[in-house]
C-alpha cells in the first residue's frame, strides 16, 4: 500500500486529503463519519477515492461506481456494494434478512419496502465493522440506480458510532435529493501554480507564457482537461489554446480528446472497447466471451493492446481511464455497431442466471420491433417489481413499448409502463406514456384506467386541483365496469377534494358516491367509510355518525386487511373524531403505526407518527408526544415522506409555548396559503386559536378560530374549533358568535353521543349559561371529559368552572376547582392555561407561588426516546430497528444517558430518572 508520501503526490490538494485523514481517524476510533465529494468531471474526485484506499490500512473496503446507462436494475449498486458482506446475512433480524434478499433477487417474494432494505444495509455494514473499520467507497454517484441511491442517502444520515467511514462521489452538477444536507466537500480546479506545474509535467517542450496561462484560464485548472488534452493536440493547435469557454463545450473537448486516441486504434482493439463501453457493469468476464464471439483476441496480447492506449483497465472489473472515455466510444459508434456488440453480449449472457441483463441487451440489439424481445422486457419488469424496482421496472416496459407494433398490446405495456414511473414518483413521464397508450388501441376499462392514473398522478405531485375532477370521472367511467374499483376512486376523490380545499368538488365526489348501487352483500369497512363520508358532506352529522362509527371501529378493531389499512387509515382515524370518538381516532393510529412496522410499510410512518403524536399531545401525555415527534421526523428524514407539523404545533399551543408556537403556526400559514394543502391552514387556525385561548388573548383567539370553522371541506379540524370559538366570543363578549358556533357543536355531539363530544357541548354551553344551570353543565362536563382519554380538556372544565365561580362571587368554592385545575395543568405541562388559573387563584386572595419549568438533565430528544424504549423493556435490537439505526448506536446513546444521569445500568432508567422538566 502507498504511504504518506504516495499520498501527497497529489498535486495542490492538501486540504482535501486532510480531510479525508481525518474522517479516516474517526472511523478507526468507532466514530461514523459521512462525506459526500462534488466537482465537475474531471475535476480528481476518483484521485482522491484512490488516494484514501492507500491510507486506509487496517480497513475492509468496499466499493461500487455508478454508470452512465440506459439500464437500470433495482438494488444493482446497492448490491454490488453489498455482496462481499453476504456471508453476514444470517445475523440480522428476519424481516430485514428477507427484504435484503428480495431486493438482491436472492428469494422470490413480495416487493421489499424500500426503507426496510436501508435499514438491512446498515445492520449489515454495521456486523461487517464488528470486525475491522469499514470503508465504503461510491464513485459517480449521480449515475446510480434509484433504489440504491436512496438506501445510500438514507445509510448516510443513520450512521453515528460504528467504525464506518462512507464517501460519496457526486459529479456535477447533480440536483437529486438524496444526499442533500449531507458533510459535503466541493472540489474546484488546482489554483494557478499547480495548474502550470501539472501542464508542464505533461507538454514537452516549450509552452509560451501566454499561451500556457490562457490554457490555464480556459480550464480553469480542471486536471483531466490538463493532462489529457495536451495529448491529442498538435503544436500549432497549442499555441492556440484550447478554445474552452464554458463547461459543456470542455467535457465535450476532452470526450474530442479522447477519440483522437480511440480513432487510430486497430479495427479489432476498437470493436473491444465498444464491447466494453455496452456493457456498463464492468464484468470482464463477459466481455471476453462477447469478445470471442465477435471473433476479437481474447488473449493476453488482445488485453495488452487495449490496455497499451491508456484508455482502459482490463482486469478482473473493466475500467475506463474516465467516464468520459466510455460515452465518447459509445457514442461514436454506428448504430449498426452498437447493435452488432449489444447481441454478442445477450448471446453470451447466462439466460437463467442473469434474464433482465440479457433482456436489456437483446432490445439494444433489435433494430425495430421484435415481440419476443418485448415479452422478455415484460417479464423483467415483473421481476424488477417483486423486488421493488419501479424505476427498474417502468424503464423495462418503456422499452418494451418501442419494440411492440400490435397497437393493443402496445397500449397495455405503455399502460403498465405509467403505472410503475407513477410508483417510482416519475410523474412527468407517467403522463407521456399514458399519451402513447391513448394513440392505441384501448377498451373501455384501459380508458378508465388512464382516467384514474391521471387522477392519481395529480393527487400523488399535488398539481394543483386536478386530481378531483379527473378521479371523478374516472370513478364514473368505472361504475359499470368494475364497481369495486369505482367505490376506491370516489374514496381517493373525496380525500383529494378534501386536501384540495374545494367546497364544490368535496359536495360533487359525494352526491356521486351517495348515488351509487349498493354492493351485493354485506357492506365492507372502505364501503361504509366512504358512505358515511358523503353523507358527513351531504346529509350532516345526524346521518353519518351511525355508519361513521361503524366504519371508524371496525378499522380500529382490525376488521379491515392490512393493505386497505394503510391505504385508508388516513381517512379513517379523522373520521372517528368526525363522531367525537377518541379511542378510535388513537387505536387506528396505533394499529397503523404496528402494521407499518410488522409489513416494512415504513415510507406511511412518518405520517401516522405525527397524526398519533397529535392524539398523544391532545391527550395530555407531552413526553409521549415529542417521542413521536422525534420518531416521525426521523423517519421522515430517512424515507423522505414528510409529514405535516400538526402535532408539534399543538404540542406548543398546549404548552402555551408563544414564540415557538407563534412562528411554527405563521410558517405552516404561509406555507398552506402558498398552495398546500387547505387542510394545513385548517389545522394551523385551530390549533392558534388553542394557543391564544391559553394566553388569554381572546380576540385573537376568536379571529383564529372563526376561521378555522368557517371551513366547509376540512370537516374534522373545523369541528374541532368549534369548542374554542365559544370559549373566544363568551370572553370577547361576542354572545351572538358563541351561540351559533354551540349550535353548530351540538348538531355534532348529539348524533355522536360520546362522552368526549357531550362533555365538550355541556363545557362549552356552560359558558353560555347561568345560576344553576351553568353549574349543572360545568358538573356534567367535568364528569364525562373525567370519563375519557384526553386529560387538558378536564382539565380546562374545571378552569372555567374556577373562573365561573369566582364571578359568582363563591370564593371558597372558586379556589377549590382553580386548584385542582392548576395542579392538573401544571403537572400537564400546560403552562398557559396554568398561569390563566394561577392569575385566578390571585384573585380569590390565596397566595400560588408560580412554578417555573425546570431541565433537570440535558437528554436530547434521541436520547430521550432511546432510554424510555430501554426503560419499557426493549431490547438494544429492537430499538435500532424501531428508530431506524444499528444497535451499536443504540448503546452508544445509553452510555452517554447512563452519564447524564449518573446511573449505571437500565434497571435505573425510571420516570424520575428520565424527568426532563414538566411535560
Amino acid at each position: 500500500m502507498p504511504n504518506r508520501d504516495a499520498g501527497t503526490r497529489l498535486l495542490g490538494r492538501r486540504s482535501e486529503c486532510d480531510s479525508l485523514d481525518r474522517l479516516l481517524v474517526a472511523a478507526r476510533i468507532g466514530q461514523s463519519r459521512v462525506l459526500v465529494l462534488r466537482g465537475e468531471a474531471g475535476v480528481g474526485k476518483t484521485a482522491l477515492l484512490e488516494y484514501l484506499s492507500a491510507r486506509s490500512q487496517g480497513f475492509r473496503i468496499v466499493r461500487v461506481a455508478g454508470v452512465q446507462s440506459e439500464m437500470e436494475f433495482a438494488f444493482a449498486g446497492l448490491h454490488q456494494l453489498c455482496a462481499p458482506l453476504l456471508d453476514r446475512l444470517d445475523r440480522l433480524p428476519a424481516p430485514q434478512q428477507e427484504a435484503l434478499a428480495a431486493a438482491f433477487g436472492l428469494t422470490a417474494g413480495k416487493p421489499p419496502d424500500r426503507s426496510l432494505v436501508a435499514l438491512a444495509v446498515l445492520g449489515l455494514l454495521a456486523e461487517a465493522s464488528a470486525d475491522q473499520p469499514l470503508l465504503c467507497l461510491v464513485d459517480d454517484a449521480q449515475w446510480m440506480d434509484g433504489t440504491s441511491s436512496q438506501a445510500i442517502g438514507f445509510l448516510a444520515r443513520r450512521l453515528v458510532a460504528e467504525p464506518i467511514a462512507l464517501v460519496i462521489v457526486v459529479r456535477e452538477p447533480s440536483s437529486g435529493p438524496e444526499l442533500a444536507e449531507l458533510p459535503e466537500l466541493r472540489m474546484s480546479g488546482l489554483g494557478d501554480a499547480d495548474a502550470r506545474t501539472l501542464l508542464a509535467s505533461v507538454v514537452k517542450g516549450p509552452l509560451d507564457d501566454r499561451v500556457r496561462d490562457r490554457i490555464v484560464a480556459e480550464t480553469r485548472g480542471n486536471p483531466l482537461a490538463l493532462v489529457e488534452l495536451p495529448r491529442a493536440w498538435t503544436t500549432a493547435e497549442l499555441a492556440d489554446g484550447f478554445g474552452v469557454h464554458d463547461r459543456a463545450a470542455l467535457s465535450g473537448r476532452v470526450e474530442e480528446g479522447f477519440l483522437r486516441r480511440f480513432q487510430p486504434l486497430p479495427s479489432d482493439t476498437r470493436r473491444l472497447l465498444l464491447t466494453a463501453a455496452a456493457e456498463p457493469l464492468g464484468d470482464a468476464t463477459l466481455l471476453w466471451r462477447a469478445a470471442d464471439r465477435l471473433g476479437l483476441g481474447t488473449d493476453a496480447a488482445a488485453s495488452a493492446a487495449a490496455e497499451a492506449s491508456g484508455l482502459i483497465e482490463l482486469g478482473r472489473r473493466v475500467r475506463f481511464r474516465h467516464p468520459l472515455v466510455r460515452s465518447a466510444v459509445y457514442e461514436a459508434a454506428s448504430p449498426e455497431e452498437r447493435q452488432t456488440v449489444h447481441l454478442a453480449l445477450a448471446e453470451v449472457t447466462d439466460p437463467d442466471a442473469d434474464p433482465d441483463r440479457r433482456a436489456w441487451h437483446l432490445a439494444a440489439a433489435a433494430p425495430g420491433p421484435d415481440e419476443t424481445v418485448a415479452a422478455d422486457l415484460e417479464r423483467s419488469a415483473g421481476r424488477a417489481q417483486a423486488r421493488g424496482g419501479f424505476s427498474a421496472a417502468a424503464a423495462f416496459l418503456q422499452r418494451a413499448v418501442t419494440l411492440t407494433q400490435e397497437p393493443v398490446l402496445r397500449a397495455e405495456r405503455a399502460l403498465a409502463a405509467a403505472q410503475a414511473s407513477l410508483q417510482a414518483g416519475a410523474f412527468l413521464e407517467a403522463l407521456q406514456l399514458l399519451e402513447v397508450a391513448e394513440t392505441g388501441v384501448l377498451d373501455e376499462l384501459e380508458g378508465a384506467r388512464v382516467d384514474m392514473l391521471r387522477g392519481e398522478i395529480a393527487f400523488a405531485s399535488r398539481v394543483g386541483g386536478d386530481a378531483t375532477p379527473l378521479l371523478l370521472k374516472a370513478a364514473k367511467r368505472l361504475e359499470p365496469l368494475d364497481l369495486d374499483l369505482a367505490r376506491e376512486v370516489y374514496l381517493n376523490s373525496w380525500g383529494a377534494a378534501v386536501l384540495a380545499g374545494s367546497a364544490s368538488q368535496l359536495r360533487e365526489v359525494s352526491a356521486a358516491a351517495r348515488a351509487l348501487p349498493p354492493r351485493p352483500g354485506d357492506q365492507q369497512p372502505t364501503d361504509l367509510l366512504l358512505d358515511g363520508l358523503a353523507s358527513l358532506t351531504i346529509e350532516g352529522q345526524s346521518a353519518a355518525a351511525p355508519v361513521l362509527l361503524r366504519a371508524s371501529s371496525a378499522f380500529a378493531d382490525g376488521e379491515v386487511s392490512l393493505e386497505e389499512g394503510l391505504r385508508w387509515g388516513w381517512l379513517a382515524a379523522p373520521a372517528g373524531m368526525a363522531i367525537w370518538d377518541v379511542r378510535a381516532w388513537q387505536a387506528i393510529y396505533e394499529r397503523q403505526i404496528q402494521v407499518a412496522r410488522d409489513t416494512g410499510a415504513l415510507e406511511q410512518l412518518p405520517i401516522y407518527l405525527a397524526s398519533l403524536g397529535t392524539a398523544t399531545a391532545w391527550s395530555g401525555d407531552f413526553r409521549a408526544a415529542e417521542d413521536l415527534i422525534a420518531e416521525a421526523d426521523q423517519f421522515a428524514a430517512a424515507t423522505g415522506t414528510p409529514a405535516a407539523p400538526f402535532a408539534a404545533l399543538l404540542l406548543l399551543a398546549l404548552r402555551g409555548w408563544e414564540p415557538d408556537a407563534s412562528a411554527l403556526i405563521q410558517a405552516t400559514i404561509d406555507q398552506a396559503t402558498d398552495g398546500g394543502p387547505g387542510v394545513v391552514l385548517t389545522r394551523a387556525n385551530w390549533v392558534a386559536a388553542v394557543l391564544y385561548n391559553g394566553l388569554g388573548r381572546y380576540d385573537d383567539a376568536l379571529a383564529a378560530a372563526e376561521r378555522a370553522a368557517s371551513d366547509e371541506v376540512e370537516l374534522f379540524s373545523s369541528m374541532w374549533a368549534l369548542p374554542e370559538l365559544v370559549e373566544a366570543a363568551v370572553h370577547s363578549r361576542r354572545f351572538g358568535v358563541a351561540r351559533a358556533a354551540l349550535d353548530r357543536l351540538t348538531s355534532t355531539t348529539r348524533p355522536a353521543g360520546t362522552d368526549f363530544g357531550l362533555g365538550l357541548e355541556a363545557r362549552s354551553r356552560a359558558l353560555l349559561s347561568d345560576g344553576d344551570t351553568a353549574e349543572d353543565l360545568y358538573i356534567e362536563a367535568i364528569d364525562r371529559l373525567s370519563r375519557t382519554h384526553p386529560r387538558p380538556e378536564v382539565a380546562r372544565a374545571h378552569l372555567l368552572y374556577g373562573e365561573w365561580l369566582r364571578r359568582e362571587g363563591r370564593r371558597v368554592d372558586a379556589r377549590e376547582r382553580l386548584r385542582i385545575a392548576y395542579d392538573l395543568l401544571t403537572t400537564i405541562g400546560m403552562e398557559a392555561f396554568a398561569e390563566r388559573a394561577r392569575r385566578e387563584l390571585l384573585a380569590t386572595g390565596e397566595t400560588v407561588r408560580k412554578r417555573t419549568r425546570e431541565t433537570k438533565n440535558q437528554l436530547t430528544a434521541q436520547e430521550s426516546q432511546i432510554a424510555r424504549l430501554a426503560r419499557d423493556g426493549f431490547s438494544n435490537p429492537e430499538i435500532a430497528t424501531r428508530l431506524f439505526i444499528s444497535p451499536r448506536t443504540v448503546e452508544w446513546h445509553l452510555r452517554k444517558v447512563f452519564t447524564k444521569l449518573g446511573i449505571r445500568s437500565r434497571r435505573d432508567l425510571t420516570d424520575a430518572t428520565l424527568d426532563n422538566g414538566p411535560g
